[in-house]
């Protein structure tokens, strides 16, 4: 009686190692990690080692709880200040932009596949959003390093686009199943939007609000604490869910929300959700790639290949080059986003959503979805690091901080323990002193500890650990920086040399010739920069000048220029052609000439 029951534990628990394990070889050779997970579910499916599972509606449950999971992880680690720095971009992509290229797609889906439009909408809805999982690894894990509004834009609208696709995916796959056509699309669609969304949103503000006060009153037990948030926040998901809202949009909502007002013990919460993700992330791709049949995939992979093209170099692009035209993005920085468009198990988990009612060709649509998750995986997934330095939006890793641990001191305000490791010519390695406002109480060298006061001047390769109050200034990170970090020696990056912002702009006018207006000439070189990147400068930022190039090597929180450098022979850009042609060709060049 009990066989199957230890016949399942040992089938699922193996199959969760082997894409642990797998992960080990996605690292070495630069694989999307993601998708080699779907690809072990695959191997042990019904067409591989003969695993059959055809569950639907399971497959279905377990993967939406999955997503609500991952979502929430999404929200608590975003930032509010990468939130607040691009809002507006993002949230206009996780919304309109699925829309756009939904319809974009949908066109060319009833064409190419046959079908009717309101079909191809649908197939348009369940590939329309990005995957936060595969967005998330890439960018923060995958070592690819781009300027901080670039990673942020991509990185909300990946976390906060599902709610968007789910609710066309809902609403189309009802339209079909009752048996209305294009002439449904109307008002009635657009106030269920506006409802659905506006729940998930207060809910999820709500919820997050109660999650953080709980936490922070009722003192639970150190082991206890994270399940409690867990439990909390699929609490928010189902409420929303039951009251007609988006519960998807509701709980990521809720991890921004509690996150960003002050949780204790934040850092324990993330270090758990962090593992809680991973495992959600497996368990959906196994799910997803024990679900699919790939004997089914011959028969319609040429359309479904010729989609994928088009969803990666028209739909999603074009998309990108619309919303983004109000907020002063460069056209590499647009071609890069829309690259950043990985399908992943979103669009798998919705392609199921038809079989679950029974709509005419539900298979199809969801094999056609299956690979374009792949080709998106293999194409954008394999290559985006190509494609940001082919771009020239790589900026070097900023190495100060290394690690970054709150305790919570009984009887005291909140402090944290910092711990910094020293890079060779950093500030303190030359002798900068540490403030007296911060308390340095332990120095690891050559893997023995001593106090800080018998470590004598700080040495290369040093663990240095800081008691400090939460609202230390950035001079501390400064002290452990990097050369790089501080814009000493990349010269390619940071300018030939290094100038100050704080002197007249008549002055760097006079020296290189240049002619400016005289309501112009008293001001500073930061304010000229910082007015000419649109009221905020960002680490990385570049501003062109007569003959050089005007380099922000350093900004403090509110976007002011602190330190700056100067490259006399600025790189010059050729002149892109009209989007999307443009888009492609620069989406294209990493593989070739164009």
């Amino acid at each position: 009686m009990l066989e199957p029951m230890y016949l399942a534990i040992l089938v699922g628990t193996l199959l969760v190692l082997a894409a642990g394990f797998s992960s080990l070889l996605a690292f070495r050779f630069g694989a999307p990690l993601l998708l080699v997970f779907l690809s072990v579910g695959l191997v042990a499916g019904e067409d591989g080692l003969g695993l059959h599972f055809d569950n639907a509606p399971l497959a279905y449950f377990a993967g939406s709880l999955a997503l609500a999971i991952i979502l929430f992880d999404s929200g608590f680690s975003t930032s509010l200040s990468a939130f607040r720095l691009a809002a507006a971009p993002a949230l206009t992509l996780a919304t309109a932009g699925v829309l756009i290229t939904a319809v974009l797609f949908g066109l060319a889906a009833t064409w190419v596949l046959d079908i009717g439009r309101l079909q191809g909408l649908l197939l348009g809805a369940i590939v329309g959003s990005t995957d936060a999982a595969a967005v998330f690894f890439l960018l923060r894990i995958g070592g690819i390093h781009v300027r901080e509004r670039v990673r942020a834009t991509l990185e909300v609208e990946s976390g906060s686009n599902d709610p968007m696709a789910i609710f066309l995916t809902i609403a189309l796959v009802e339209l079909i199943h009752d048996g209305h056509g294009m002439e449904a699309i109307g008002p009635g669609l657009l106030w269920m939007f506006v409802k659905q969304m506006g729940i998930g949103a207060v809910l999820g503000l709500a919820g997050g609000s109660v999650i953080r006060t709980l936490m922070n009153r009722l003192g639970l037990e150190r082991g206890l604490a994270p399940i409690f948030a867990l439990a909390l926040s699929l609490l928010v998901f189902a409420l929303a869910g039951a009251l007609d809202g988006s519960g998807f949009l509701a709980v990521y909502v809720a991890g921004l929300t509690a996150s960003n007002l002050g949780i204790h013990a934040a850092a324990s919460l993330r270090r758990f959700q962090e593992g809680v993700s991973w495992l959600c992330q497996i368990v959906m791709f196994l799910v997803l790639g024990l679900f699919a049949t790939p004997s089914q995939f011959p028969s319609i992979a040429g359309q479904a290949l010729l989609l994928a093209a088009v969803l990666i170099f028209v739909a999603r692009p074009i998309a990108v080059w619309l919303c983004l035209l109000p907020f002063g993005f460069r056209r590499r920085e647009e071609a890069f986003i829309a690259w950043v468009g990985l399908r992943g198990s979103v669009s798998v988990l919705l392609a199921i959503v038809p079989l679950l009612v029974d709509l005419p060709s539900a298979r199809l649509l969801f094999n056609t979805a299956f690979i374009i998750v792949l080709a998106s995986l293999l194409v954008q997934g394999w290559t985006l690091g190509a494609v940001a330095r082919r771009l020239r939006l790589v900026v070097p890793e900023r190495k100060a901080l290394v690690e970054k641990v709150e305790l919570e001191l009984p009887g005291t305000a909140h402090h944290e323990l910092l711990s910094y490791h020293v890079v060779a010519n950093s500030p303190v390695v030359r002798g900068e002193r540490i403030p007296r406002w911060a308390r340095p109480s332990l120095v690891i060298r050559d893997g023995r500890s001593m106090p800080y006061q018998y470590a004598g001047r700080l040495q290369e390769g040093d663990y240095v650990y800081i008691f400090i109050s939460p609202r230390h200034p950035p001079l501390l990170d400064r002290l452990f920086a990097s050369p790089a970090a501080l814009g000493s020696d990349d010269a390619d990056f940071f300018g030939d040399f290094g100038l100050d912002p704080q002197q007249p702009l008549a002055v760097l006018a006079e020296a290189y010739g240049i002619s400016v207006p005289d309501r112009e000439a008293s001001r500073t070189v930061a304010e000229f920069m910082t007015d000419f990147l649109g009221g905020r400068a960002e680490y990385g930022d570049r501003v062109p000048f007569g003959p050089v190039e005007l380099i922000v090597r350093d900004a403090d929180e509110a976007g002011r220029v602190m330190a700056a450098g100067l490259k006399l022979e600025p790189d010059a850009p050729a002149p892109l052609p009209s989007v999307p042609v443009r888009l492609a060709r620069a989406l294209l060049r990493p593989f070739g000439r164009v």
